[in-house]
């Protein structure tokens, strides 16, 4: 089963992904609710950082992806096609979505930092531009968590058939059969 998992860096990358998106949506659907004032801009200051950290793990994925290949499926015919287009579907909303609220922010007039460090935006205040790519943003969010349900209800689907599936993506073999 060894050289049938993934290495170490690829299920370091995958479960600090997994943290900090889920973390980026119990944030960004309690921060909107908050009442303007201090506790709101930080709550917004810290969705933005996160999400430029989840577009950095994404790029950095994406990197190590393009040099070091995948485990091969386990499953065959239909599932390992849904399989392939659900994981295809992830690392594209998982980029876009991120990208778009980025977008989004570059076109208002408040800085964008990074854990406190300033960043460059890429545009000027404009509420046309800014809310095109909120609502994109908005959109990729949903449809992500659309995808990280049926990620994770595949996951638990070979939980619990015992396939081997699952531990190829679990550190230190949890869950061994």
């Amino acid at each position: 089963m060894s050289g049938q998992r993934y290495t170490l860096e690829a299920i370091v990358l995958h479960w600090a992904q997994a943290i900090v998106v889920i973390w980026l949506l119990w944030l960004g659907w309690t921060m909107v609710d908050l009442p303007k004032g201090a506790e709101r801009s930080a709550a917004y200051g810290l969705h933005k950082s996160l999400g430029l950290l989840a577009l950095l793990l994404i790029i950095v994925r994406l990197a190590w992806r393009r040099g070091h290949q995948a485990p091969k499926l386990l499953a065959t015919g239909w599932e390992a096609k849904l399989a392939t287009a659900v994981h295809h579907a992830l690392y594209a909303l998982l980029f876009m979505a991120p990208l778009a609220g980025f977008l989004a922010s570059s076109f208002t007039p408040f800085a964008i930092k990074f854990f406190g460090i300033e960043l460059p935006k890429l545009g000027w205040p404009d509420e046309t531009l800014n809310g095109a790519f909120k609502l994109a943003h908005v959109v990729f969010v949903w449809g992500l968590a659309g995808l990280i349900g049926l990620h994770i209800a595949g996951a638990l689907k070979h939980l619990f058939k015992r396939d081997g599936t699952i531990q190829r993506m679990l550190p230190g073999g949890l869950f061994k059969n």
